[in-house]
């Protein structure tokens, strides 16, 4: 068998062989360690095939390929057979070193930052929150430029962002590499605090302005390189925006980071940029 490429996702991998039998290319789908591997039992379609899945990952929800599932399911003789497993299997299967490092942390510094409060001694935000001031002797903790990213002030502020973060950055850990997302981290940490802080004072924080790079490193990279695998549904990229603009409008009476989550969408974006103009996805 002949691998041609890898999927995430197996329901979207079948759905992607289920295409390919109605183009009569004959394709199975295997487990690894990597995914859900599509492989063709010669050498004969590989091109075709390989410039198909190019296309499906670029849009995979596009109309033709469901119909393309309806149209062979009464037909296959051979379904690709693969269980749900349990939820944390699933988690952990997404997730690379990178993505769940920085998921604990802020699981771990928001309940220290719980417990310390209930004792009046608030000593955990103290030594992660922004500096007071941008001058050399507030610079020598260095750590503060990045460390807002990982405080968080409720427990619905902590869900939204990890969730965020969990999909967008296992899917760029596991298809590009750890040294990917851990760049897109640092980068999109510390531009748009400096940001925040410039605009609103170092009394802020939250993944969001990662989640946004993030969000704009998938949308562009996935326009600009979709052979690269990587992938945001029109849906998500569209709420992501609106909420985006609503964060602007004092409707829910929520102390929004907008700075931060500008500056950030605009880093992901500069930085599919870049990668796409100098080839350095890996």
């Amino acid at each position: 068998m002949i691998e041609i490429g890898v999927i995430n996702n197996p329901r979207m991998a079948q759905a992607f062989v289920d295409y390919l039998a109605v183009q009569k290319i004959d394709a199975k789908v295997a487990q690894t360690e990597d995914g859900f591997a599509i492989c063709l039992p010669a050498m004969t379609h590989v091109e075709v095939a390989s410039q198909e899945l190019d296309l499906f990952l670029a849009d995979p929800y596009q109309e033709k390929y469901q119909a393309a599932s309806w149209d062979v399911a009464d037909t296959r003789t051979a379904n690709f057979s693969y269980s749900s497993g349990n939820m944390l299997s699933n988690f952990l299967l997404h997730a690379g070193k990178v993505t769940l490092t920085i998921f604990t942390l802020s699981v771990v510094v928001f309940v220290a930052m719980y417990f310390s409060m209930l004792t009046q001694n608030e000593f955990i935000y103290a030594a992660l929150h922004f500096p007071f001031d941008l001058s050399f002797s507030s610079l020598r903790e260095i750590w503060r430029l990045f460390t807002p990213a990982i405080i968080h002030f409720s427990v619905l502020h902590l869900v939204f962002n990890l969730l965020w973060w969990w999909y967008l950055g296992g899917q760029i850990e596991n298809k590009l590499g750890s040294k990917k997302l851990l760049l897109l981290f640092l980068v999109a940490a510390l531009i748009p605090n400096i940001g925040q802080f410039l605009l609103s004072g170092p009394n802020f924080g939250g993944l969001s302005g990662v989640v946004y790079a993030l969000v704009g490193y998938i949308w562009w990279t996935g326009w600009l390189a979709p052979a690269q695998g990587i992938h945001l549904p029109k849906p998500y990229v569209g709420f992501m925006l609106v909420w985006l603009v609503l964060g602007f409008f004092p409707i829910f009476g929520l102390n929004v980071a907008n700075a931060a989550h500008v500056l950030g969408l605009v880093v992901g974006c500069g930085q599919a940029f870049i990668d796409h103009k100098f080839k350095s996805f890996n």
